[in-house]
């Protein structure tokens, strides 16, 4: 099993590496309650013992309104209380807005930004200067491909983002942790379910498909991509920005 400790050695390097956090920080660690926002919320836990520069880490979980399991929800608070994390949960109706009302054919989008919306409300409310999503290498790796398949662009998101409408600094800290490390540390964790109904059919799920049968016949595909990626990011290789400014 991958240990807190082996979590906690890319996720200072990637700290330090794009200077994510600064001493005084208030971090709204953005927890779905999937495992790579637990893992995100761990390994920030854990960092925050020893840190250097101090910051301060509160969990805040947007409620969509679809309905959870109440024995799930509530391990995942039982786990905030026990690594020291306050944790909070904002009550929403995106659900009903974007099956109910609207009745999307392709609700993901919509979804992703009212959450996003309702999160960065939620972490201003709060009193955070930062927000921390859970977005981890092979994430980096199947946004870069599904703007290029299916916008036309050369895109992905950055390590660090400064949002200025909502005066936010958006971190990823997990951004040189793979996704196996992290299903690998989260088996003993409280996982929240995803009862969405279009969960595991959307065009990512395509991508991470492709990209697995790929990588059979090329095994360094990902690592070198992600290589690439990460070096334009941090040397500003790439004159066009990785990332549309207000995301």
């Amino acid at each position: 099993m991958y240990t807190l400790q082996q979590l906690m050695s890319p996720v200072r390097r990637a700290v330090s590496d794009f200077h994510m956090i600064k001493e005084g920080d208030k971090i709204a660690v953005g927890l779905s309650g999937g495992k790579d926002s637990i893992a995100l919320l761990s390994a920030l836990a854990g960092l925050r013992r020893f840190y250097p520069e101090k910051f301060e880490i509160v969990a805040v979980r947007i409620d969509t309104g679809i309905g959870y399991n109440e024995q799930e929800e509530k391990s995942l608070a039982d786990y905030c209380e026990q690594i020291g994390v306050d944790y909070h949960v904002e009550k929403t109706q995106i659900y009903q807005v974007v099956f109910d009302e609207r009745k999307e054919k392709n609700p993901c989008s919509l979804c992703a930004n009212m959450r996003r919306g309702a999160l960065n409300s939620t972490a201003k409310n709060l009193g955070c200067n930062k927000v921390a999503l859970g977005h981890h290498a092979d994430d980096l790796i199947e946004t870069f491909f599904l703007s290029m398949i299916y916008e036309g662009r050369l895109s992905t998101f950055q390590p660090v983002t400064y949002l200025s409408k909502a005066d936010l600094t958006v971190i990823r800290p997990l951004i040189y942790v793979k996704e196996h490390e992290i299903v690998s540390f989260s088996k003993d964790k409280p996982i929240l379910k995803n009862p969405c109904p279009v969960d595991k059919f959307t065009k990512r799920e395509e991508i991470k498909k492709t990209l697995k049968d790929l990588s059979a016949d090329y095994p360094l595909l990902k690592e070198n991509v992600f290589n690439a990626l990460v070096d334009d990011s941090r040397h500003n290789l790439i004159k066009k920005p990785l990332e549309k400014s207000g995301e």
